[in-house]
């Protein structure tokens, strides 16, 4: 079955979101005694520490909170110490030292703008569900899961509309799904008209060196059925589809491809469902169009892609059937199935 994608400890890659590791990083510290008992834990020196904003601290403060592991104080910042009446509050520096943040033992904090640090989770979570029914996303809920501003949340929800896989209602309620048969036949259509004229125009462009080394990838995955895996034949998809193209200069039909993507999201999903199917037809597809543009075969390349995309439609028609017969996955609470 699909991993759970919106997990509120693991973000994609295996990296532990910010408010979960400064969570951690102060839960070690209190276990081994580096903070005292009695020290004050505010927002804004733990920020400082970790360079981040207020808004993780406070969900990983909460959160020791709800563990039982400190207490509050006098309605401002929290005692490192689940009873406070043991001890005489002391407002004492609270160092890298404490934290082990002066080690190369320090938790690896992402360091990148929030809206970036959450963006892949909430497109992952997002797109699972595209295929499985019809959701509200609840932008508050967003905000507090990830630990983030309204701001950030609305930024991040702001380019998935751009990317069309969710759109905003009449209330302003950000809306998801469902994935229909017929979407994917458009995004289909307008990339069969689109993307050969592109690689026509992109194809002269392209650095032998990197097509070759687009070629090596595809013939390593073809003779080494193992690895093929949904991540592997998204980095084709990516290949193929967006590097190979990436010389057009026709800037609207550059948007109407990157905007027809849906059929990308169900080949992901049923790759990391099932598994990668066995003589996938997608690896040879694609060795036929390198092949030709390693060539300076231009023309054929186009006409190879075309076919790719024409029986790719087909296949993808008929994955999106399968999908629609398993059990909705595991999904994080800001997305509420619509009934």
């Amino acid at each position: 079955m699909l991993a759970n994608a919106g997990s509120s400890k693991r973000q994609q890659g295996g990296r532990a979101p910010r408010y979960a590791m400064i969570e951690a990083s102060l839960r070690e510290a209190m276990r081994a005694r580096r903070l005292p008992a009695n020290m004050i834990l505010l927002e804004g020196p733990i920020a400082r520490l970790f360079g981040t904003s207020r808004g993780p601290v406070r969900k990983a403060l909460e959160l020791l909170h709800e563990q039982g592991l400190i207490s509050r104080f006098e309605g401002r910042g929290f005692l490192a110490t689940p009873d406070p009446d043991a001890v005489t509050p002391a407002r004492e520096p609270l160092t890298p030292e404490m934290l082990r943040l002066d080690t190369d033992e320090r938790p690896a904090v992402d360091t990148r703008p929030a809206a970036e640090r959450i963006y892949a989770q909430v497109e992952e979570a997002v797109a699972t569900c595209l295929a499985f029914g019809h959701f509200r996303i609840v932008e508050t809920m967003l905000s507090e899961h990830y630990g983030v501003s309204r701001t950030v949340a609305r930024e991040v929800l702001g380019r998935l509309r751009n990317q069309r896989l969710i759109e905003k209602d009449r209330h302003s309620h950000w809306l998801a799904g469902p994935l229909t048969a017929q979407a994917v036949a458009e995004d289909y259509e307008i990339r069969v008209l689109l993307e050969p004229a592109a690689l026509k125009v992109s194809g002269p462009l392209l650095e032998h060196a990197e097509l070759e080394a687009m070629r090596a990838e595809v013939r390593y995955l073809i003779d080494h059925p193992e690895r093929q895996s949904a991540a592997a034949i998204l980095r084709l998809e990516q290949d193929l589809h967006q590097r190979c193209l990436r010389h057009y200069r026709n800037r609207k039909a550059r948007e109407m491809i990157a905007q027809s993507q849906l059929p990308v999201i169900v080949n992901r999903i049923f790759f990391q469902t099932l598994g990668v199917p066995p003589d996938e037809p997608l690896l040879m597809e694609h060795k036929l169009v390198l092949d030709h543009l390693s060539f300076g075969a231009y023309d054929a390349a186009a006409s190879s892609l075309q076919s790719h995309l024409q029986a790719a439609a087909e296949r993808t028609r008929r994955r999106l059937k399968v999908l629609s017969v398993f059990p909705e996955p595991d999904l994080p609470p800001y997305l509420v199935k619509i009934t």
